[in-house]
């Protein structure tokens, strides 16, 4: 929802949270004093529907939550798959952005919600982080995106912790599979005990 010189946002918590027009980059990472021009241009960075990544900056005491955007690998998020899951199952990480050596990469949020999508070949810095990629996603990217979805839905119904290398191994488990046969109860069993398996043994 847009609001006077802020967003309300969803972010799988009891109080919606929000968004200063003042806690995000402007376009291109310039700094200045928000104006009325940029009040007026709200809708033009973000509106209804729209999907972002950001940080939490604060809770405030009712629990309402307090986003930024200021660093560039926040932002809005373009081409992808959105993944909702329960968040005692997200292990947290120093970090959560993770880009996978199998060409894609994932934003792995504390809140449940899961981004999956094309690894970027560059960092596009200067739109700071508000313009939408919505270039078509070749087909072998979508199949990446794809086979890692069916895998955290796999992981998640067996109850395994989600993480950047147990989503790896599950990864890998599944190849031998085709893509749709990921979501077949045998299969699921089969591959997230071989991802245990390795998980324990990286473990020693």
């Amino acid at each position: 929802q847009v609001q006077q010189k802020r967003w309300k946002v969803e972010t799988n918590s009891r109080l919606d949270s929000v968004l200063l027009l003042s806690s995000m980059n402007l376009p291109g990472g310039e700094l200045r004093r928000r104006s009325a021009e940029d009040e007026l241009a709200m809708r033009d960075y973000l509106q209804e529907g729209d999907l972002i990544s950001a940080e939490v900056q604060s809770v405030f005491s009712d629990g309402a939550v307090s986003l930024h955007t200021r660093s560039l690998k926040y932002g809005k998020l373009g081409q992808g798959v959105l993944v909702q899951v329960s968040p005692s199952l997200v292990k947290r990480q120093k970090t959560h952005f993770h880009d996978l050596p199998c060409g894609a990469s994932v934003i792995l949020g504390n809140n449940g919600f899961i981004w999956i999508y094309p690894t970027p070949e560059q960092k596009d810095e200067e739109a700071g982080g508000f313009t939408t990629n919505l270039e078509p996603v070749p087909v072998s990217d979508r199949e990446v995106i794809s086979r890692l979805r069916n895998c955290i839905v796999a992981l998640v119904t067996q109850q395994l912790m989600l993480f950047d290398t147990s989503i790896l191994y599950c990864y890998e488990a599944s190849l031998p599979h085709q893509i749709k046969d990921i979501l077949k109860p045998e299969v699921m069993e089969e591959i997230v005990l071989e991802t245990q398996q390795r998980l324990l043994d990286l473990q020693g």
